[in-house]
């Protein structure tokens, strides 16, 4: 950002300080990066005990229109005309070359007694909302109306006591399953809260107004079991839940092929052709792409973090690290890497190079670290 600019706040940014956070300047924002325990406390906490993570930051609207779950699948590759009430889905915002423009969350809250809310609820990254809102009101012109929903937070619950603790205060919120949405009222105001996060724990994010944000933020934390988080473990977190991060792991380069996220185009949408860059996706998945996302554990030395180059067991550069950092659960430098697809196999010898020196490494099993999401049985 140029020194003329002026960082955008989020609703919760005085409770922060409060708390006496180090704030720093991310996705155009003011954002705590770390309280006082640290990056590592917090990151460990989250996994053992119940995290809180301002996320407001994040991009919200409601697509409203006649039919917006089929307008919408013209922008992404997935299914959405079958997505049930009371389910959300991740997906990705693709352009006509088959790269990504975004990944979000899209569902369609339904209330406790199961009756739909207004149009498709979307949630995008922070950084890319503004163009991805436009690009969705261009591509969509005439079938929907983007409602940005400025006036809401958005705070995630995340780790293994995350439920007790929501489930204590907003009852409704124990019958839910993984990727489940509802629209409650907790609180004393209204809710749109799906059970997912960015962590690889199980949690719950948790859309507020605005003006009541403080107050159910400062309501979660006064359970011992909840600790404020900051984008520092946010980041730790979702590394060793194998997650992705739009502008590093993910482009308008990138196609989900190469990413591994083939999950998110479903199966009748890869036979029907219709989605922006389908030529590419398809042609990717029959007979294999470029390169592919890998998870790497370095086996000696410094975490080798993006940017880092990867090389074969032969000392030949064949890739290049997207995110990297040091796992507090492993006791390991980890990372992100694209590498040629006959490097892929677990176990596959590589080095990473920190400072000029090539470290060991190896080609590990996604995730990481096991995720913990609760789904139905």
């Amino acid at each position: 950002m140029s020194d003329t600019e002026t960082l955008k706040t989020t609703p919760l940014t005085d409770d922060h300080v409060a708390r006496g956070a180090r704030m720093v300047p991310f996705a155009g924002y003011s954002m705590p990066v770390q309280y006082a325990d640290g990056v590592m406390k917090e990151h460990l906490w989250t996994r053992e005990h119940a995290g809180l993570f301002d996320v407001s930051h994040m991009g919200q609207a409601r697509l409203i229109g006649v039919s917006p779950l089929s307008a919408f699948e013209e922008v992404v590759p997935g299914d959405f005309i079958g997505l049930k009430p009371g389910k959300q889905k991740y997906s990705l915002l693709m352009n006509r070359q088959g790269g990504i423009v975004d990944d979000l969350m899209a569902g369609r809250p339904t209330t406790p007694d199961g009756a739909l809310t207004d149009g498709l609820f979307v949630v995008v990254n922070g950084a890319c909302k503004d163009n991805d809102f436009k690009v969705i009101d261009d591509e969509l012109a005439g079938q929907v109306e983007v409602k940005r929903l400025e006036d809401r937070a958005l705070i995630a619950i995340q780790g293994p006591e995350a439920a007790a603790v929501l489930n204590a205060l907003v009852p409704e919120t124990a019958a839910m399953a993984f990727m489940d949405i509802r629209a409650l009222t907790g609180f004393g105001t209204d809710l749109i809260v799906s059970r997912s996060g960015y962590t690889g724990e199980d949690g719950y994010e948790i859309s507020v107004p605005a003006a009541e944000a403080s107050r159910v933020w400062n309501l979660l934390l006064e359970d011992p079991r909840v600790r404020p988080i900051g984008l520092g473990a946010r980041d730790s977190l979702r590394l060793e839940a194998g997650l992705p991060l739009y502008g590093h792991d993910l482009d308008e380069t990138v196609s989900p092929v190469e990413a591994g996220l083939t999950f998110a185009v479903n199966k009748n949408r890869r036979e029907q052709r219709d989605f922006p860059g389908a030529a590419r996706v398809v042609k990717e998945l029959a007979e294999g792409p470029a390169r592919l996302k890998v998870c790497l554990r370095v086996l000696e030395g410094a975490p080798a973090r993006e940017g880092a180059e990867v090389a074969d067991a032969d000392g030949n550069v064949i890739g290049v690290v997207t995110s990297g950092g040091y796992s507090p659960c492993l006791k390991a430098g980890i990372a992100l890497a694209f590498v040629a697809p006959a490097l892929k196999a677990e176990g596959t010898a590589l080095k990473v190079i920190v400072r000029g020196k090539a470290q060991a490494a190896e080609v590990v099993k996604s995730p990481f670290v096991p995720h913990r999401y609760v789904r139905k049985p």
